[in-house]
């Protein structure tokens, strides 16, 4: 099989290039699980073909009984590969909250709020480092304030794209793709890029409250080159003001 191309040179990928780019093109020459396998320490995850995956057994019990990541060949399981080989900490705290929440709710037609974030973060999730100010702008969607005004501030500021649903669709990037910030009081500063970290503050109480400030990620500065035109940032559609409580009665749902 071989993997749709990958512009590695996109900012987003930065923190990835250096093995991701090697382990695509060794899935293009074989079986992904077999190249990511190849590139996964002795002591870290295995990757198996998704065919190893016992019918009626969840995805997420298997991984966490076996130590074993049932892999397709697709760019969505490359990159998740990808995360598990990065962030192998992070990874392993996620599997361990959804196979404890399948194991005490089972898997049924909802998942529940834990299961909802987990699923969220490990998906479509982001972590930032970045100054107070930034954060304040972004929690409160002031995205002038956040992109133009403070605009400077990303120069002190590192975003990591954690989801890897997120990754994949970056490979085809478009103005609205929307990463999910956590959002971790106590564990802001120093997380981007840092397994332990990002592993710590994967708290089942904070992210059942579903802590997470939407991104649009072509916004971040010098990660597209036409949000240098600051008219960019007028597109309503895509950087949505914060709603209010009169707005949830009188709008759906924006995110």
């Amino acid at each position: 099989m071989s993997l749709p191309a990958i512009d590695w040179t996109h900012p987003w990928y930065a923190p990835w290039r250096v093995r991701g780019e090697a382990l695509a093109q060794a899935a293009d020459r074989g079986r992904t699980a077999g190249a990511l396998q190849g590139a996964a320490p002795s002591t870290g995850p295995r990757f198996a073909p998704h065919d190893r995956l016992p019918a009626g057994e969840a995805y997420e019990a298997f991984i966490l009984r076996t130590g074993t990541v049932p892999t397709r060949d697709n760019l969505h399981d490359f990159f998740n590969g990808l995360a598990w080989l990065a962030f192998p900490r992070a990874k392993r705290r996620l599997n361990e909250l959804q196979a404890a929440e399948i194991a005490r709710r089972g898997v049924g037609p909802t998942r529940g709020p834990l299961r909802d974030a987990l699923t969220l973060f490990d998906e479509n999730g982001a972590v930032l480092d970045a100054p107070p100010v930034l954060w304040q702008a972004l929690l409160a969607r002031d995205w002038q304030r956040l992109f133009v005004t403070e605009r400077a501030r990303w120069a002190q500021a590192r975003l990591l794209v954690f989801g890897h649903a997120l990754l994949e669709k970056l490979a085809q990037p478009r103005k609205g793709l929307t990463a999910h910030v956590l959002h971790a009081p106590g564990a802001v500063h120093a997380i981007a890029n840092d397994d332990a970290s990002i592993a710590a503050a994967l708290d089942p109480a904070h992210l059942a409250a579903k802590p997470f400030a939407p991104l649009p990620v072509l916004g971040v500065p010098g990660w597209w080159a036409a949000n240098a035109n600051f008219c960019f940032y007028d597109d309503s559609e895509v950087f949505r003001p914060r709603r209010t409580p009169e707005s949830r009665t009188t709008s759906p749902a924006l995110y």
